[in-house]
């Protein structure tokens, strides 16, 4: 498939994971108890990733997320050349998904951007309960990790490919169950950047984080991914050879 068309899936899909699991909050009239809105914010970006993931029936090998990309990158899945577009496609697309829920959110009388901030993420005072740099950089950087790699495992078999979508949106929903209290939840670097660009101010001074974070946690996941399958492919010839 041409590189433009698996652009445009790349770009829609992040836009729609964004305004769907934003949406949770930025929508809200009234936030509801903490427990309830994480559950509900969890399971909308889960549902809203496993439906992108259908929608896209692997047209463009279903990242929707820079530190996937990155991921699949270093596991030597996926053609460097490709990955400066890929990453741009996807912030567009998050960009475009928080712009259209931030007008939606705006027709609500009295609606106000710095009482629901569209669900960006951040630390030390804008850590939804106070988390400092060094706890939400290292949350940030272990959930990408167990994400990218849950994602290039589901996706190393046929087998596992039938069931990869449902499995990697209830992985996402669950990395989010743990990270919404710490950090509103981020593990894409994308889906943080199209909030914190209208949100401005303190949201943008703290992207650097959402950032550096899943990106290293996705290019780990890449080279153990690699390492692992490199080492089983030799112990399988091994075993063939007799030794």
């Amino acid at each position: 498939m041409k590189l433009g068309r698996r652009l445009a899936v790349e770009g829609a899909g992040t836009a729609w994971l964004v305004f769907a699991g934003c949406a949770t909050t930025a929508l809200n009239a009234s936030p509801p108890s903490q427990g309830f809105n994480v559950f509900e914010m969890a399971a909308a970006f889960g549902l809203a990733l496993t439906l992108a993931n259908y929608a896209a029936a692997r047209a463009a090998s279903a990242h929707f997320n820079p530190a996937v990309t990155i991921g699949y990158a270093f596991s030597g899945r996926f053609p460097v050349r490709d990955t400066g577009p890929y990453l741009a496609a996807q912030t567009i697309g998050a960009v475009l998904g928080a712009a259209l829920l931030l007008r939606v959110a705006s027709a609500r009388p009295g609606y106000s951007i710095a009482a629901s901030d569209l669900g960006s993420n951040g630390y030390d005072d804008h850590s939804p309960t106070g988390y400092a740099l060094a706890a939400v950089f290292l949350l940030e950087l272990s959930a990408t990790f167990v994400l990218v790699l849950f994602h290039l495992l589901m996706s190393s078999t046929f087998a596992r490919r039938k069931t990869a979508a449902l499995a990697v949106g209830a992985c996402l929903a669950a990395i989010y169950l743990i990270a919404i209290p710490v950090s509103n939840g981020g593990a894409n670097p994308a889906r943080s950047t199209g909030p914190a660009l209208f949100v401005g101010e303190w949201a943008l001074d703290q992207l650097w984080l959402f950032w550096a974070a899943p990106l290293l946690g996705g290019a780990a996941a890449g080279v153990i991914y690699r390492l692992g399958s490199r080492r089983s492919r030799i112990c399988t010839t091994s075993s063939r050879d007799g030794v």
